[in-house]
């Protein structure tokens, strides 16, 4: 087939298509993985301002669980503020309602677990002012325990 003079001048002026380098943007995405891979592993469990941590030479880094903060004024469940100190004091018997209460319904409306994540999602961390008496922040625990979280861990401060 013949072309024409302006068919000739039109492919003159189109430039040759360049390939894709993949190389420099699967550097940027294995840099990016190794990042969140590095990052992803370290838990920073901050207790509250009003809150002071004992101080222990533990070793295990925490894991993130459902966290319960206890100062000398309240109780707080994954923020918030669930019952007072006064209230656990008053409390006949080793468990909490409010705090019980709480736990399971967070607990049930945890959606899409799977047996692993089930097992996690019955951990708790109790971050305790170190001035708590021991009767109460046993009151504490047994009402994780009753609302089914049966491993429960004491957040410290590392020395």
């Amino acid at each position: 087939m013949k072309e024409s003079r302006r068919m000739k001048r039109m492919a003159r002026g189109r430039q040759p298509m360049t390939a894709l380098s993949l190389t420099s943007l699967m550097d940027i995405f294995t840099i990016l993985l190794l990042y969140l891979l590095v990052n992803q592993s370290d838990v920073n469990m901050e207790p509250p301002q009003n809150i002071t941590l004992p101080e222990s030479i533990a070793e295990n880094k925490p894991r993130e669980t459902l966290t319960v903060a206890v100062s000398d004024v309240d109780v707080i469940v994954q923020g918030e503020v669930v019952a007072t100190m006064d209230e656990v004091k008053e409390t006949k018997g080793e468990v909490v309602q409010a705090i019980r209460d709480r736990m399971k319904q967070i607990r049930e409306n945890a959606l899409g677990l799977e047996t692993q994540e089930e097992d996690q999602n019955r951990e708790v961390t109790v971050m305790a002012d170190q001035t708590v008496q021991f009767q109460l922040l046993k009151r504490i625990m047994a009402s994780c325990t009753a609302a089914g979280y049966t491993k429960i861990s004491l957040a410290v401060n590392q020395k």
